[in-house]
């Protein structure tokens, strides 16, 4: 039988390199492909992929729960999203999901046909997450759902809400993050996990002193990340292209640079198969092949095994696919505890996230190359760690520790999530690009990284930014000027600002990062490609004003805490509603309203420049709201972007939000 990728060599079970590192790319395998096929054209049946999980594999041993699971992976994914649970103003919005939005969409109709309402999902920690499942189209063109389309799309873009998969969501929260914790997310593209990470270092204080490493094996990929990262503001994050097979030994004490870093938590969501996505990426129905785990199956190895040489004694590491095939899955795992054993163990979690279904772990599975036919350990061709754990491993690599999700056990994408603790610093190094690891791909046929390939032109997004970063003393004379300026006390740090542009002098914008990610930053330039860090601090405003740098809205969650309040106007909510609905009103207009008058002396006292608005808590509880203004000689106005004026006029006055019909969030 021929194999039906294009790269395949013909001479091996498995796939060439070429393909694996498409694959990779793509996170997991048929994702975007085939895409002049009509996806309504597409059978949701395939022999091949019922062949190996029903007859050989035999998944559920019961005919019944077999053809619920079918069902399941037959019918479309639910709409679920969760709530950042970092921000202070969560329950604000969450209260307005349950008062403004669920009400309406409880027993209702759509063109004759009762439809759903959402469900909360229990597991999720503080009721944050939530089901919606109804189509596109309902969610579009049902008055109900199109007003919550509405504001899921408007609080999705500041940050507030993000779009995820349900079982994607549980991963990070395995990790047991904590705020002091280094955590390096190996494949960390398109960022949803990612972006749960930095929520919960961020989940106790606005001034976390732990890191997020986030990385991914395609340039392109990690500048698409940013965009997810950024809607958080936060400074901890440090963004990089690696390959994570071959991560690189990070030097982080500047007294001995043959430290390398050991990360507290690590996330290893490795490239995949797909085969749970069947759900939601329909062509894998028609290109699902017995080989596809296969040709994964080395390239999950390495980036595992990387992850644990990378992981602190008594750190945690959680391993996750969303696919359901244990060549991808129980085998990777099964490998490690081979690999190092008494050095790591798996963690029993059946304690953690209450409510959420789930089975066991396996220990026996069945090797089926392209051909359909049964390989043995042994066999030419064949790598030993595809195949099931010996009677004696068995009793003590206890894989069912591990979990699986499937999609009829609560209407979600299946996965698979394991957590391995160290329990003592490995006695083997894994190099960054170990010979035998080269010499026995090269035997199956298989390339590492780049070699042999043709580089092809990256063609990356419109804004992205690729100069260096460059770090700013703090004796700067711009940067004095700020401090002065907005009275900026000594607690903050002042030794981590940057610029990222070639001249290394402050033009446009001021970014701050974390003075552990500066570290990293200057003794890893030879071995580190950046592709992003740093939130923006000061932007340059215009210059005939005292401080011609006013402060960015993207810092202010931690800035706020260390400015002088000689430049802080503390108002109420009738002053912050007229700002949110009148753009540059002149301070004679202002004047004319009906405000609070403190606020209207003071601005009629203050120097041209920047300033701040704070309106303490009122009492319903709601958190106090500060934000950065811009007074000008003859007019005032707020510097936050047009999309939180909007959610914020909606959030805190009831204000509906203009947007359009076809906008939409991720």
């Amino acid at each position: 039988m021929q194999c039906s990728y294009t790269h395949c060599n013909g001479s091996h079970i498995i796939c060439s390199g070429t393909t694996i590192e498409r694959m990779a790319k793509k996170k997991h395998y048929g994702k975007n492909t085939r895409s002049h096929m009509n996806w309504k054209d597409l059978v949701k049946e395939n022999d091949k992929w019922e062949k190996y999980y029903k007859t050989e594999l035999r998944l559920f041993s019961d005919e019944a729960e077999w053809l619920d699971f079918k069902r399941a992976c037959q019918r479309d994914l639910p709409l679920t999203f969760r709530i950042t649970g970092t921000r202070v103003h969560a329950q604000d919005i969450l209260q307005i999901f349950k008062q403004k939005h669920l009400p309406s969409l409880t027993n209702i109709t759509f063109e004759g046909e009762a439809v759903k309402p959402p469900i909360q999902l229990e597991w999720y920690p503080n009721h944050l997450a939530w089901q919606l499942d109804v189509s596109k189209r309902i969610l579009r063109k049902s008055e109900q759902f199109a007003k919550t389309h509405k504001f899921l799309v408007m609080e999705t873009a500041i940050g507030n809400i993000s779009r995820q998969e349900a079982v994607s969501m549980i991963p990070p929260l395995l990790l047991r993050l904590e705020s002091n914790h280094n955590v390096l997310d190996m494949c960390a593209a398109p960022g949803s996990k990612t972006a749960q990470l930095i929520e919960q270092l961020h989940k106790d204080t606005d001034e976390p002193t732990g890191i997020i490493v986030a990385n991914d094996s395609d340039m392109r990929r990690s500048y698409l990340l940013v965009h997810q990262l950024k809607r958080l503001n936060s400074s901890n994050i440090l963004v990089v292209n690696h390959d994570a097979q071959f991560f690189p030994n990070i030097r982080t004490n500047s007294l001995n640079n043959n430290i390398t870093m050991k990360f507290d938590r690590i996330l290893c969501d490795v490239p995949c198969s797909g085969d749970g996505t069947l759900r939601k990426n329909i062509n894998i129905w028609n290109d699902w092949r017995f080989q596809n785990a296969l040709g994964l199956h080395r390239l999950q190895n390495n980036i595992l095994n990387r992850g644990l040489q990378l992981l602190r004694n008594g750190g945690r590491l959680v391993y996750s696919t969303c696919s359901m095939n244990p060549i991808e899955n129980e085998a990777v795992i099964a490998n490690a505890l081979r690999n190092w054993a008494g050095e790591v163990s798996l963690v029993n979690f059946d304690d953690e996230l209450p409510g959420l279904i789930r089975s066991r772990g396996i220990s026996s599975w069945p090797v089926i190359d392209r051909n359909g036919e049964m390989r043995e350990r042994g066999d030419p061709e064949t790598l030993d760690s595809w195949f099931p754990p010996t009677a004696d491993e068995q009793k003590t690599f206890n894989l069912e520790k591990c979990i699986r999700v499937y999609p009829h056990q609560q209407d979600t994408g299946a996965f698979f999530i394991a957590v391995f603790e160290k329990n003592a610093p490995l006695e083997h190094e894994f190099p960054e690009r170990p010979e035998e690891l080269t010499s026995k791909m090269a035997q199956l046929g298989l390339k590492t990284g780049s070699e042999g390939q043709t580089k092809k032109k990256i063609v990356l997004p419109l804004d992205a930014n690729a100069e260096p970063f460059i770090f700013l003393e703090p004796s700067n004379k711009v940067l004095q000027d700020c401090w002065n300026y907005y009275g900026i006390d000594d607690q903050f740090d002042k030794s981590s600002c940057l610029v990222r542009n070639t001249t290394g002098e402050p033009t446009r914008v001021i970014y701050k990062a974390l003075e552990t990610i500066r570290e990293i930053i200057l003794l890893n330039k030879d071995r580190l490609n950046v592709i992003h860090t740093g939130v923006k601090l000061f932007v340059f405003q215009k210059m005939d004003v005292a401080c011609p740098w006013r402060v960015s809205s993207e810092s202010l969650q931690t800035l706020q805490h260390h400015v002088k309040p000689d430049r802080v106007i503390t108002t109420n909510d009738k002053t912050l509603k007229f700002l949110l609905t009148e753009s540059f009103p002149t301070l004679d207009y202002v004047k004319e309203q009906d405000l609070d008058t403190g606020f209207i002396t003071k601005i009629d006292k203050l120097s041209p420049g920047c300033a701040f608005v704070k309106i303490p808590t009122d009492l319903s509880g709601r958190e106090p709201l500060i934000f950065p203004v811009w007074v000008g000689v003859n007019s005032v106005n707020l510097l936050i972007p047009k999309e939180t004026v909007e959610e914020l006029a909606y959030r805190v006055f009831d204000i509906e939000p203009k947007l359009k019909e076809n906008s939409g969030g991720r």
